[in-house]
């Protein structure tokens, strides 16, 4: 049965409205398969991944969300578009049910797309929304992971964002360090709440010797930016693989102005390979019963 979204769990008063999906990968991982369709489309049960990051979205109070795209990712678009031949179809054989949290969903959330015409990497995907934005902060993910927690993730950090007026990242943390090697690190101070903490620099995979003391790592790629991200990624200069990184960019702004981790409540699902998007999968169904 489908999952219905509450999009009243948020105040009606959000400070943060907007929100962007990078979703402009070409997701090699998946060929065959994304040769046609793209990876963000792929389905986790009866939903494809990237659905699962805009009802989290829009359960967190956002209403406009830009998606940053490439040439194949058309599928995206009509997804996230209103059929109202299939819904006549389907409510004459009363099987509207089926559709109906996408149809909730595009009720509350005005879509935009804007193309990035070079995969130049992540910092550069989300430039390419900067005049979407403008001065608003706003929510940003990836188009893979998925975080199944019973208070948004999104949610979570524009808690944080409202008392603190400043960027926040949602981190995990673990205890293996030959683990955390394969995860960007952060690197921060304690606060007087325990998952809270002060940001003081990110490290992409360290080595085992240097992971982060706490044991923080970046999970599932969920941050609330403030405007002041934006003459960063302007002034990034190409890194690994000669693309604009966003953690480059994040990094240097956290020499700048102050910047939050929150240790969010929930369970953090990579969608980006074939084993993982399976256990995605089986984490759902056994959720919903069907196994």
């Amino acid at each position: 049965m489908p999952v219905r979204i509450d999009f009243d769990m948020p105040t009606k008063k959000s400070l943060i409205r907007k929100g962007v999906i990078i979703v402009a990968g070409l997701g090699t991982r998946f060929l065959p398969a994304t040769k046609a369709m793209p990876k963000e489309m792929l389905p986790v049960l009866d939903k494809p991944v990237v659905q699962y990051i805009v009802e989290e979205m829009a359960a967190s109070g956002i209403t406009e969300i830009i998606f940053v795209t490439s040439s194949q990712k058309r599928a995206i678009e009509d997804h996230f578009d209103r059929d109202r031949d299939l819904e006549r179809f389907l409510e004459e054989r009363g099987k509207l049910d089926r559709l109906q949290p996408l149809i909730d969903l595009c009720k509350n959330v005005r879509f935009f797309y804007t193309r990035q015409s070079e995969p130049l990497g992540n910092g550069h995907a989300l430039l390419c929304a900067k005049e979407f934005i403008g001065d608003d902060p706003f929510a940003f993910s990836d188009g893979d992971s998925i975080i199944d927690a019973v208070v948004p993730v999104t949610k979570q950090l524009i808690d944080v964002f409202v008392k603190k007026k400043a960027s926040v990242i949602g981190v995990q943390r673990i205890d293996d360090k030959k683990v955390m090697t394969t995860y960007g690190n952060v690197y921060a101070k304690s606060t007087t709440n325990k998952k809270l903490f002060a940001v003081e620099r990110f490290q992409e995979k360290p080595h085992e010797s240097e992971v982060s003391p706490h044991g923080l790592i970046v999970g599932g790629m969920r941050y609330i930016f403030t405007r002041d991200i934006w003459p960063h990624l302007e002034a990034q200069r190409q890194g690994k693989d000669g693309e604009i990184w966003l953690s480059d960019a994040a990094n240097s702004l956290t020499q700048k102005k102050p910047f939050y981790a929150l240790e969010y409540d929930g369970q953090y699902f990579d969608t980006g390979n074939k084993i993982a998007l399976l256990k995605t999968a089986i984490h759902f169904a056994k959720k919903e019963g069907l196994m």
